[in-house]
């Protein structure tokens, strides 16, 4: 019988030790680390936030998220990387291109979850979008070819058009790409196309003078984040000039801009939480393949439109997700 019950007392000492070892488990906090070259948070994060929340992630209790901002100083994203991996975070999360470029060079180990990267095959950061390979995985919010149909819809929103400029960030690799892509449009439509250089926000007044004097007549603006932080002045700038032009995100276009094209950048960052899911479940990054966009806008600003003296056709505002009136 005293062996009995012996046996009986190991067994629930067994099962109390199971029982710990997972409600330990339960408890464990998983670090997310969070790198952007934004001086700060945002809408979007919140959107992340959520999806997370969704998906059973709760701050403070099963997760935590220490954030690294570049303050728009991307060359002071490597550090900021390099801060993370030390933190020794579970999981990275990189937003835009250069920051993912920042995270891939701090660590070959550490799971790394892109939300926003323009082209991740051409800027090195994966090996194809099916087969990424390494430690590095996520979304991809452009494909080369958006260049072309900004050109296009720019092009049927003002037929007039004949002389482009693109507003963009040549240390920028998918911004390079797009430019490319964008010259067999440009030349369908008997267009010239002049690459216009703005890094910082230091840039913007010198660069719409540059484009005055090449007496430019539409304008494309790459939606890096230098750009979206600084929106404002940008739409401004083109407004003074009377300059049809087009946005990679409807956040322009909220500020005051014309039109924008692009894709959705909230089903990103929900899509990103997903990601995150998976690698902290035990799936690999390697195991993953890079999406791309599903959902994409156009968004028209009448009220800009009217300002700056262009009668948008109604074919094309037909087309448009959203009109701003």
């Amino acid at each position: 019988m005293s062996k009995v019950i012996a046996s009986l007392v190991v067994a629930a000492a067994v099962l109390y030790a199971v029982v710990l070892a997972e409600a330990q488990q339960a408890r464990k906090i998983q670090r997310i680390g969070y790198i952007s070259g934004r001086s700060g948070p945002g809408p979007l994060d919140e959107v992340f936030k959520t999806a997370l929340r969704e998906l059973g992630y709760v701050e403070g209790q099963n997760i935590s998220i220490t954030y690294r901002w570049a303050e728009e100083k991307l060359d002071r994203l490597p550090a900021l990387a390099v801060e993370l991996v030390q933190l020794k975070v579970d999981v990275i999360v990189t937003e835009t291109t250069p920051a993912a470029q920042a995270a891939k060079r701090a660590t070959a180990d550490i799971p790394i979850v892109m939300t926003l990267s323009g082209d991740p095959v051409g800027a090195g950061l994966v090996a194809s979008l099916a087969r990424p390979g390494a430690n590095i995985t996520g979304l991809t919010f452009i494909g080369t070819d958006l260049g072309g149909k900004w050109v296009e819809l720019l092009k049927e929103m003002s037929p007039k058009t004949s002389h482009l400029a693109y507003l963009a960030n040549p240390e920028l690799t998918p911004e390079v790409l797009v430019f490319k892509s964008m010259q067999p449009v440009v030349r369908e439509f008997s267009m010239t196309i002049k690459s216009v250089d703005a890094r910082s926000q230091n840039d913007f007044k010198r660069a719409f003078s540059e484009m005055k004097q090449a007496r430019v007549d539409g304008l494309v603006v790459s939606p890096n984040v230098v750009y979206v932080q600084n929106r404002k002045v940008i739409v401004d700038l083109a407004a003074q000039q009377r300059l049809p032009t087009i946005y990679g995100r409807s956040d322009f276009v909220d500020a005051g801009g014309l039109a924008s094209y692009g894709t959705s950048f909230p089903d990103l960052y929900r899509r990103a939480a997903t990601y995150v899911d998976k690698i902290l479940k035990g799936t690999k990054p390697a195991d993953l393949p890079v999406e791309q966009p599903r959902k994409f806008e156009f968004v028209i600003n009448l009220k800009t439109a009217k300002q700056i003296g262009l009668t948008i056709p109604p074919n094309v505002l037909v087309r448009a997700d959203k009109v701003i009136r």
